[in-house]
C-alpha cells in the first residue's frame, strides 16, 4: 500500500489497534479505503489476523516495552492522521494514548454505548473516566438548544450467539498461533480458558438459577419498597480502573453495609447479577454471606437471572458504580446513586450527597436535563449500530464514515513532535517486527 498521505484533499491515514472480536473494524476499514483514505492496522495477535483480510496489516511481534518506540515509527512513516481503537483502558492502548497526542494524531475510542440498545460509543481522546464531556448541567442544556429532537430510532439485534461464535473463533486463532506472538499478554484478568470453563458450569447450573430467581421474582412480583444494585462484571475496567474499589466485593460490602445503616427498616435490597457474568465466583453465596454477616440476609435478595427493565420501573432507586443501567435508570426516572466516575453523573441526574443520605434523600432526575444530556451525547460520540449482527454493523459503519469524515483532518504524525517532549530515545527497538 502506497504510504502518501494528503489530508488538504481529504485524504487520510487511519491507524486500526485492537477492536472487539467483531466484523466492525475490517468493515469500516474497507469502506474508508473505498472513499479514498488510507487503512492500516497493527495486529497484536493471531486473533487481530483472524479479524483482519484487508492489505495494511501491520504484525507487531515486540515486547510492551518496545511498544511506544515501534508505534511512533509507525504513526510517522505512515503518515498516520487517525487512529481507532477499542477500549482506553486496555495496557497497550494506554501507552499508545500517550504517544498519539504527543504526536498530535486524533484518537478516536470505540465502547459499548454510554445507552443501549441501538448504539455504540464512538468518542474523540477517550471515553468513561477519560472522557472530556464536562459535569456541568448548564453544558448540557446550552448545547441541546442547538440541537433537533432524537428521531425515531432504529430496531436493530444484537446476535448472542454470533458473538458467541466470533469471540470463539478469535481466541482460538490466538491461542492456536500464540507462537507468532511470543510477548503479547491479554488485558483480561483470566486466561480466556479459564473464562470458558466458567461459562460451562455457569450453563449447567442455569436451570436451576432460573427457578430459583423465577421463584423470588414471583414472591416479590408486587413489591415496590426495594433499591436495585445491577452488578457489574468483575473484569469490567469500571471497576477495576474508574472507581476506588478494584473488584466487585468491596463494592457489594459498600452497599450492603450502608443498606443496612441508613435505608428505611421497610425496604429490601435486591442484587441483580450480569447477564454475561463468567461464573467464575459464586456471587450467589458471596452475598449471602455479607449480607448475613450485616445482619440483613433477610432484607437482601439476589437474582441470578430477571428482567432488569421490570426491575427498574418499581425500585425505589438504583445504585451503580458505573453502567448503562444508570442511563436506563435515568431514562425512566429513578433516583440514581453513581459510586464510580460516569458521564451522567450531572447535578440535577444523580443524587450528589453520597450513598449514606441516597436511601432516604434521593429524589427523581431532571427529565429535560437528561433529554439534553442525551441529544448532547449522541451529536458528540455515540453512533447508531452495533457489532454482532449484519444490520448492526452496515449502520454502524455508515454512520463512522460520516461522523470521521466530518471532522477536520489533522496534519500527518511527525516524529518530530514526539522527541520534542523527550519521551523515548529515537533509536529502534530489536525485537519489533514490522510486516504488511
Amino acid at each position: 500500500m502506497t504510504i502518501i498521505n494528503d489530508s488538504a484533499a481529504g485524504q487520510r491515514s487511519f491507524l486500526f489497534l485492537q477492536g472487539m472480536a467483531s466484523q466492525f473494524f475490517a468493515r469500516l476499514g474497507k469502506s474508508l479505503a473505498a472513499r479514498g483514505h488510507i487503512v492500516h492496522r497493527v495486529n497484536f495477535n493471531a486473533g487481530d489476523m483472524a479479524f483482519w483480510r484487508l492489505p495494511g496489516g501491520i504484525n507487531y511481534r515486540g515486547t510492551a516495552e518496545a511498544w511506544p518506540e515501534f508505534l511512533a515509527d509507525v504513526l510517522e512513516t505512515r503518515r498516520v492522521t487517525d487512529v481507532i481503537l477499542f477500549g482506553d483502558c486496555r495496557p497497550l492502548h494506554q501507552a499508545a494514548i500517550r504517544v498519539i497526542r504527543d504526536m498530535q494524531v486524533q484518537v478516536h475510542v470505540c465502547e459499548e454505548g454510554y445507552i443501549r440498545p441501538y448504539w455504540v460509543t464512538f468518542e474523540r481522546d477517550g471515553v468513561n473516566g477519560h472522557s472530556n464531556l464536562p459535569r456541568n448541567p448548564d453544558y448540557y442544556r446550552e448545547f441541546a438548544a442547538t440541537l433537533p429532537p432524537m428521531g425515531a430510532m432504529p430496531h436493530l439485534v444484537s446476535k448472542f450467539w454470533r458473538r458467541a461464535r466470533e469471540d470463539l473463533l478469535y481466541n482460538f486463532a490466538s491461542m492456536t498461533f500464540g507462537f507468532l506472538y511470543p510477548h503479547y499478554r491479554t488485558h483480561r484478568p483470566h486466561h480466556r480458558l479459564i473464562e470458558y470453563a466458567g461459562w460451562s458450569w455457569k450453563v449447567i447450573r442455569s436451570p436451576l438459577a432460573k427457578r430459583r430467581s423465577a421463584r423470588l421474582a414471583a414472591e416479590m412480583a408486587d413489591e415496590s419498597d426495594f433499591y436495585l444494585f445491577p452488578m457489574q462484571l468483575n473484569c469490567d475496567t469500571q471497576i477495576r480502573l474508574h472507581s476506588t474499589f478494584g473488584s466487585m466485593t468491596p463494592v457489594i460490602q459498600t452497599i450492603i453495609d450502608s443498606f443496612r445503616r441508613h435505608a428505611p427498616a421497610s425496604s429490601k435490597l435486591v442484587i441483580k447479577e450480569h447477564p454475561m457474568d463468567d461464573g467464575l465466583i459464586n456471587w450467589r453465596r458471596l452475598v449471602a454471606r455479607l449480607a448475613a454477616e450485616s445482619g440483613v440476609a433477610d432484607r437482601v435478595i439476589y437474582l441470578e437471572v430477571g428482567n432488569l427493565d421490570a426491575l427498574i420501573a418499581r425500585t425505589r432507586g438504583v445504585v451503580t458504580v458505573n453502567s448503562t443501567t444508570g442511563t436506563l435508570a435515568l431514562a425512566t426516572g429513578v433516583p440514581l446513586m453513581v459510586l464510580g466516575t460516569a458521564i451522567y453523573d450531572i447535578p440535577g441526574l444523580t443524587h450528589q450527597a453520597g450513598l449514606d443520605r441516597f436511601w432516604t434523600e434521593a429524589a427523581a432526575p431532571d427529565q429535560a436535563l437528561f433529554d439534553a444530556f442525551r441529544r448532547v451525547i449522541a451529536d458528540r460520540c455515540l453512533l447508531v449500530g452495533g457489532f454482532f449482527s449484519e444490520d448492526a454493523i452496515t449502520q454502524l459503519v455508515a454512520n463512522a464514515v460520516t461522523r470521521l469524515e466530518a471532522q477536520v483532518a489533522p496534519h500527518p504524525a511527525s516524529r518530530a513532535d514526539f522527541n520534542a517532549v523527550g519521551s523515548i530515545a529515537h533509536a529502534a527497538p530489536s525485537n519489533a517486527v514490522l510486516s504488511a
